[in-house]
């Protein structure tokens, strides 16, 4: 029986590589065959259309990742397989979310405000260059995991503030409309490595330092061959660490081979040898692959049949639960049974909560929510947890008073009145 419902996705921005490889592809498809897990795997074509603008290499990247994913493994008639931008309940959804969603919320996210101090450190207007669809990003993710409603979302730390932006959101829609969302959780695979590029910094496109996962079997020996190292001569011991040669080995051999190659760098192998003993690693591995995936991006038809399939099989949840929702804001017909909005228990009305959390940064931060889940205060990043514990007691015992006095490890903060009466109705609490 399967108990566990995870989902992920690619955007369709460009062509996979070993990082992508290894640190997103190869793990999931392992995730998909355990038997308690209900997966859900999707190419993020509408995500693409916010960072690229070329309509082709969209197309091209969306082919791409989907031959990736089945060479690879994934099984489609196990997973829910499916295209973003064939799913039309999805941005139905963004919209119902949207409406539920303070600005404030998305202020914070950190694609934005990376766009906002990059203009600002460049002289410009803070959001010059920043379209809707940059700044509403966080929106669409949420939608994508909330249809679906994922029990964990496996993301690079660098997203974990998104899953916490669906969950907000998750918890304002069900607290005007009724439990509808289950929370979902970030699922951080602790020891998925980050390879480095060939000019040993982090492999990304951004850089163009990638290799492409299933270049042919002579350009791959060409691009490992041009991989940056330094100036030891054959017979010099070499160091393995901040080799990128040994850190993309390493993500492929066994315990065993990876010793073996840590001890030929301390007997001092050739660079040449050394890439060589990589080539041929990578090549046992992505060969019998790349096979099947030459044989799908030949038969594009093909993979557009799997993805509308699975689109059906993803859309048998969708179109019942955009319909449950739709009901629930009242988007419904006119001669329906109205349904009664969620009643407080007397006596008991919903109070402001405070939220602690890691960031990425590994920073310990807390926001003080209202009862419609809207942020109403946000702290500073701090060393501990405890810190940030005691900075939250204050704030509870001392109530509005401590506003003045705790200032500087407070970050962000909404309408004062508003910060001053949630934090009275916590003291009372407290007292």
């Amino acid at each position: 029986m399967k108990t566990l419902r995870v989902l992920t996705g690619i955007t369709t921005s460009g062509t996979p590589h070993l990082g992508n490889y290894v640190g997103a592809i190869r793990p999931t498809v392992r995730a998909s065959r355990l038997a308690h897990v209900d997966s859900f795997y999707f190419l993020a074509d509408y995500h693409a259309l916010i960072k690229v603008g070329e309509p082709a290499r969209v197309q091209r990247s969306t082919l791409e990742i989907a031959a990736t994913w089945l060479a690879c493994g994934l099984d489609p008639e196990q997973v829910t397989f499916y295209r973003q931008s064939d799913i039309p309940e999805i941005p139905e959804l963004t919209w119902l979310l949207t409406c539920v969603t303070g600005k404030g919320l998305l202020n914070r996210a950190h694609a934005y405000k990376a766009s906002v101090d990059k203009n600002s450190a460049a002289g410009l207007e803070p959001d010059d260059g920043v379209t809707a669809g940059l700044f509403m990003y966080p929106v669409l993710m949420a939608a994508d995991i909330l249809m679906f409603n994922a029990h964990k979302v496996p993301v690079g730390r660098d997203q974990v503030q998104h899953i916490e932006m669906a969950r907000d959101m998750a918890s304002s829609f069900n607290h005007l409309y009724g439990e509808h969302f289950t929370l979902p959780e970030a699922e951080i695979e602790a020891h998925v490595a980050t390879l480095p590029g060939l000019d040993g910094r982090k492999m990304s496109k951004s850089y163009d330092n990638t290799i492409p996962l299933f270049v042919p079997r002579d350009q791959l020996r060409k691009l490992i061959m041009g991989i940056v190292t330094d100036s030891r001569a054959p017979g010099e011991p070499k160091d393995t660490e901040g080799s990128a040669l040994f850190q993309i080995y390493q993500a492929f051999a066994s315990t065993e081979e990876t010793a073996g190659l840590a001890k030929a760098y301390d007997d001092g192998i050739a660079w040449g040898d050394a890439k060589q003993l990589l080539f041929e690693r990578l090549e046992q591995e992505i060969a019998p692959m790349r096979t099947v995936y030459d044989e799908l991006m030949n038969d594009p038809a093909r993979i557009e049949r799997t993805l509308l399939a699975g689109a059906e099989k993803a859309r048998a949840t969708s179109r019942p639960f955009t319909a449950r929702l739709r009901h629930a804001v009242g988007l419904r017909a006119l001669d329906s049974q109205p349904v009664q909005a969620p009643v407080t228990k007397p006596g008991k009305s919903a109070a402001p909560v405070f939220k602690q959390y890691r960031e990425t940064d590994g920073q310990f931060r807390f926001k003080l929510l209202d009862a419609k889940g809207s942020v109403l205060l946000q702290s500073i990043g701090f060393a501990s947890p405890r810190e940030a514990a005691q900075t939250i007691a204050r704030l509870r015992q001392d109530g509005p008073t401590a506003l003045t006095e705790l200032q500087n490890l407070l970050e962000n903060q909404a309408d004062t009145a508003l910060v001053q009466a949630a934090l009275a109705h916590l003291q009372e609490d407290h007292t």
